[in-house]
């Protein structure tokens, strides 16, 4: 990429579109700092899980979640993870992509009061600059007047393949069926909840990952951007 660079990049899209792969390497081309914001609300969901707090309970949810120091950091542990993810000063990286949380994280992030605390840190630490913030509502509503806009998707079917894929690597042996379930149900979660639903920004590049490459969808990242 040449000329003046983006400062901020935002990258949406659903479960398994690409975001994570695509954003970390744009983010290491450029010197950028990489943040997945769908971290932050697994933490939550995991730490719930842990303190018994029912996650149907809505007010309980979002009082833990205010209150709940989450950092997120360069990896610190060469496992292959993206960042080091600290709750309260514990890292509970490699639990956050379970089975578990991809259930339940959908109906945590539905939750109004979560998303408020949530969308705040993620600010600020934009606020620095030369980021590639990925998610689901970045360029909607956590960064608005993002320099860079990105949307990937990708058949949901697809998709489901990856993550199980994904889950096999890491020892998780559940079912190509019920990825594809759990996956549908997200996807019906997150496009429809009423708060920040997942959508295009109106000024976003929509790029279908279905059958592209890792590398096709960086250059078209980089075609758009000239």
């Amino acid at each position: 990429m040449n000329g003046n660079m983006p400062i901020t990049i935002a990258i949406d899209g659903p479960s398994a579109s690409g975001k994570s792969t695509v954003g970390e390497l744009l983010a290491k081309r450029l010197g950028y700092l990489y943040f997945d914001t769908g971290v932050m609300y697994r933490a939550v969901t995991s730490v719930a899980m842990r303190r018994g707090i029912p996650l149907t309970d809505e007010q309980r949810v979002s009082e833990m979640a205010r209150k709940l120091q989450i950092d997120v950091l360069p990896a610190t542990v060469n496992d292959g993870r993206q960042n080091t993810i600290l709750a309260d000063g514990e890292d509970i990286t490699q639990e956050l992509r379970s089975g578990d949380i991809d259930a339940n994280v959908s109906l945590v992030s539905s939750y109004p009061q979560v998303r408020e605390a949530m969308v705040e840190r993620q600010r600020q630490i934009a606020s620095r600059g030369r980021v590639v913030m990925i998610g689901r509502d970045i360029g909607t509503v956590v960064l608005p007047g993002a320099d860079l806009k990105i949307y990937l998707d990708g058949t949901v079917e697809c998709r489901a393949e990856r993550r199980f894929k994904e889950n096999r690597a890491r020892g998780d042996q559940t079912a190509y069926d019920e990825v594809l379930r759990l996956m549908k149900r997200r996807d019906e979660l997150d496009m429809g909840r009423v708060t920040s639903p997942l959508r295009p920004a109106p000024d976003a590049c929509i790029v279908d990952t279905t059958t592209l490459s890792v590398r096709e969808v960086l250059k078209a990242i980089e075609d758009h951007w000239k």
